[in-house]
């Protein structure tokens, strides 16, 4: 019973104010951009609780663009362990999602969850910022159920 009330105490806290780190796994930087671009006075995300930091360690949420190439693989999976549960990943542009104009290539993986558990897929070719809040913000309704939906069955 108390792992189960710490953690909903986390994913409270999680989809309260979401920390999120980014990772670029071999892109054109096109959808590094847009999803940088967030941070920027335009958006400004922070104001939603959303705050970018630059280690794994003190993430919640990972953005993850470009295709997986080979030499980034290894990288790819230590920042995915680094990340403390519970833990989610957001796969930003096409390249990230199905490997895009990378796709069966010889060095590329066709999409990040191939070597990483996936929990939105935005697409797009880069995706709009407005694409990348609106995935951000799913990710948060669906932990609210989820939250919502243990809460009955420990009533029950």
């Amino acid at each position: 019973m108390q792992l189960i009330n710490k953690t909903k105490f986390v994913i409270n806290s999680l989809t309260n104010s979401p920390w999120v780190g980014h990772i670029n796994s071999g892109s054109c930087n096109g959808c590094d951009i847009e999803a940088l671009a967030l941070f920027s006075p335009r958006y400004d995300i922070e104001r939603l609780g959303i705050l970018l930091k630059g280690s794994p360690r003190h993430c919640d949420i990972l953005l993850a663009t470009g295709p997986v190439t080979n030499q980034t693989l290894p990288r790819l999976k230590r920042i995915y362990e680094q990340i403390p549960d519970p833990k989610f990943v957001i796969a930003i542009g096409n390249c990230a999602n199905t490997g895009g104009v990378f796709q069966e290539t010889w060095n590329t993986l066709d999409g990040i969850d191939k070597v990483i558990p996936v929990d939105v897929y935005i697409p797009g070719c880069p995706p709009r910022p407005e694409a990348i809040v609106d995935g951000v913000i799913k990710l948060i309704q669906k932990l609210r159920r989820d939250i919502s939906s243990k809460d009955e069955e420990i009533k029950e």
